[in-house]
This record gives structure tokens, sequence and C-alpha cells, in this order.
């Protein structure tokens, strides 16, 4: 099968287009014919490396040890293994693996879910993580309520663009913010206000949000906590920046040991790759209150200037990957 691998850390460079041999599915695993993969934040730094903390967590010291890029899927069910019971071959399905740049990706069972009614299948690739990452840091890490004012910083990007959906549906006043060209994107979803920090400054001192989701920003907290109400909540959802051992973690970590000292709830944030939350948000869009904001569609011999593309801030919502011989997959 045809995959997108790379034997050590650097740029896109490091990536090739390679023909490897199709994985079996193990204990409690599919094996995935892929329909499509997405890119999210997580595919660049497992790249290059950065920050070098990723290694220190188990990716791999010197080279990865995942050789193969990608972790959101959706595909059909090819082959399951021992003690398989949620899926039988033939269904479709979406979730979370390791090395879904490729034809074929096996994934363990309880990171999987059944693809949404009336979804395209290769739009269920864009869901899991950056879905995922939305969800808790609004309900769980945020506790966002009907009526409250939210703000978005980073509403144009994959995680921003199901932010700002999905505190729409749980009732909340919300505020996207984004670059001038993405404006009308962020308005679509269904934003009440849209700012464009290229020309006004949202911490202004006049205008408090109850509930910030900064996402994959490099902010001063101090920056941030001027637009907070008095008893407001910062979430910060990843970062970029900082030192080469912590990157954007290092915000996380102030947070951490300032949040006893202030009347804000400084929260740093991890999703949690749980099957029942792919679950709501399959229900989420069977609803109409979810959609994926599809900036376009790559081959999976594009996927490394894909990656460039979206490091550098140009996708709108997310990315897609789909596999060079897709169509004669069975």
């Amino acid at each position: 099968m045809k995959a997108i691998v790379q034997d050590t850390y650097g740029s896109s460079e490091v990536l090739e287009l390679r023909d490897i041999e199709t994985p079996r599915p193990g204990t409690g695993e599919v094996l995935i014919a892929v329909r499509a993969a997405a890119l999210d934040a997580g595919v660049w730094h497992l790249m290059s490396g950065k920050p070098y903390l990723l290694r220190l967590l188990g990716y791999g010291l010197r080279a990865p040890s995942v050789p193969v890029r990608g972790r959101e899927v959706s595909g059909r069910v090819e082959a399951v293994g021992e003690g398989v019971s949620a899926f039988r071959t033939g269904d479709e399905v979406f979730g979370i693996c390791e090395g879904s740049f490729a034809q074929y990706a096996t994934a363990r069972q309880d990171k999987l879910a059944h693809k949404p009614a009336g979804m395209p299948l290769e739009e269920a690739a864009a869901l899991p993580i950056s879905g995922l990452t939305a969800l808790q840091a609004l309900r769980d890490a945020g506790r966002v309520r009907p009526g409250q004012r939210v703000l978005v910083i980073g509403a144009a990007g994959g995680v921003g663009t199901f932010a700002v959906q999905l505190a729409k549906a749980y009732g909340a006043h919300v505020t996207g913010v984004c670059s001038t060209t993405k404006t009308e994107l962020v308005r679509g979803l269904g934003a009440d206000e849209v700012i464009d920090y290229t020309r006004e400054e949202f911490a202004d001192g006049v205008r408090r949000y109850d509930l910030i989701l900064d996402i994959a920003g490099n902010r001063a907290l101090s920056h941030l906590r001027r637009a907070l109400t008095p008893r407001g909540t910062l979430v910060i959802v990843g970062g970029e920046g900082g030192g080469p051992w912590l990157g954007g973690m290092g915000r996380v970590l102030w947070a951490a040991l300032l949040n006893p000292f202030v009347r804000h709830g400084l929260k740093g944030f991890i999703s949690a790759e749980r099957q029942a939350d792919l679950e709501v948000l399959g229900r989420h869009v069977e609803d109409g209150t979810l959609s994926p904001a599809v900036h376009l569609t790559c081959r999976l011999a594009e996927a490394p200037d894909a990656i460039d593309r979206l490091h550098r801030g140009e996708a709108r919502g997310k990315i897609l990957i789909t596999p060079d011989e897709v169509d004669d997959l069975p």
C-alpha cells in the first residue's frame, strides 16, 4: 500500500510517499480502508519533533516511533481483529488512529465510531481530533452555559470552526477572532460577532467575555485576561511559539501556577480520545448543529505541501487527505 512515511524529524522534506506493507489488525483493532485523513496541528509537531517534550512523551527520541503520519481517519472496516465486537467488515467509521496518511490503517475499536447518517464518508475524517478538542474545551474545561458570552480566538481553524458551532448549539453568544480573509467563513458558521484581529483589538478593556478559548495562540495571559469578566474562564487549547523544549506548553504551565491566586479560571487543556464523545459529535452532525468546514482536499502525494500550508496559517477549517488510488479500494 502507499503511505506518507518519515524516518527522521524535520521539515516536510523528510516526508516520502512509499509502498509499505499493509498492516494487520491486532487484538481489539480493526483494519480500515482509508477514505480520507485530515490534518490537525499535531501533525506538524509530530513531523518536526518539536517541542522536544513530545519526544519524551513516547513519540520517539531520535526518530518517530510511528513512521506514518496522520491521526484523523474515516473509511470502511476491511477486517477485524480478535475481540472486536463494536464493528463489522463493511462498516463506515471515523475516529483516531496512528498512520492515517495511507491507503490502509489500523485503529483501536474504542477510538472509532460509526459515521453519522447523511454525512459523506470523506468529510467524517474532519471530525475526530479537532471536533473532540472543541467539544471538551467548551463543555468540560469551559463549562459553557446558555447566555454566556464566548470568545473563540482562532475561530477559522480546524478546532475553531467546530468551537463556534458547538458554542452556538449550547446557547452562547459567540464572537470569533480571525484574520481578514476568514471573517466571512466564521460569520457563516453562526458567530454573532466577528473580530478581525488585524484591524481591531478584542482585549480593549470594554468588551468582556465569560469564556475565552485561545486556540493555538501565543498571546500573554495578562493580555487575554483583560477581555475576561471578573469571574471569567480562559481555556488555552494548544499553543505555538515558545522555546524548543516546551513550545506553547509554557503558557499552560504558567496558567496552572497563576490560577490559585486570581479570580479568573485559567485552564490548560488536552483533549481525551473517547469513543463516547465521538458519538456525541456524530449526533450533533445528524441534528444539523455541526458541519465540518473543509478548506480543500488533497491527494496523498500532496500531504507535505498541505502540512506546510496548515503551519503557515493558510487553512480555513480542515484540510483532507485522500489516498491516491482511493477509487480502487474495495
